[in-house]
């Protein structure tokens, strides 16, 4: 039985300057990452067996959690997942824009990249309160844009996230204070298209 461990971020909090600020990245992974990964442990403590559970399938079928402590995996559970999904997609090195089968998917589905980014931030941007804008797969290999609240994630739906982008205010505020769509549009900027690739080719 292992517990669940914040996963290293495998680059430098410094590593998405100047889009993304030193400081809110080392808040949000040491701190606001790190006490989701605490809270799951202390929920699944309750019931240690789930401990053999893969995250993934905790929160695909949270509906088979014991209900004492489903919501509390929902959320903390749902936020390790979603960052630790939103810290690969952020990995420096890779290419600043999608082609391949991806961008083929893309056009076939937007009309173009531009439209596409348009559709995220415009699910980023009108989240109430704080949530999630996400560019997923569904069961027919179809690409949708979405947005969920707090941390949940489309899995729960039967849908395979590619692209998600974190809206909660912890995310942008000591940069961004409290405009949202500047955060989105410098957001694409660290987007590493060759990670969104592989999710979608594995979808």
């Amino acid at each position: 039985m292992s517990k669940h461990n914040l996963p290293a971020l495998g680059y430098g909090y410094e590593a998405l300057e100047p889009h993304i600020d030193t400081q809110t990245m080392t808040i949000h992974h040491s701190k606001h990452h790190q006490a989701y990964v605490d809270n799951l442990n202390a929920a699944l403590d309750k019931h240690p067996a789930l401990f053999e559970t893969p995250l993934l399938d905790l929160i695909k079928n949270l509906n088979d959690l014991p209900e004492d402590i489903r919501g509390a995996v929902r959320n903390n559970g749902g936020g390790h997942l979603n960052h630790s999904h939103f810290w690969e997609v952020m990995t420096p090195g890779g290419s600043n824009e999608p082609s391949g089968k991806l961008l083929e998917a893309i056009k076939a589905t937007f009309g173009s990249v531009d439209a596409l980014k348009e559709a995220i931030s415009t699910a980023g941007k009108t989240r109430f309160g704080s949530g999630w804008a996400w560019l997923v797969v569904d069961a027919n290999k179809t690409l949708k844009v979405l947005s969920t609240p707090n941390q949940d994630n489309p899995v729960t739906d039967g849908l395979t996230p590619i692209l998600g982008v974190d809206v909660w205010e912890h995310a942008y505020y000591l940069k961004f204070q409290n405009r949202r769509p500047d955060y989105l549009t410098t957001w694409f900027n660290v987007v590493n298209w060759d990670v969104v690739a592989k999710n979608f080719d594995a979808a």
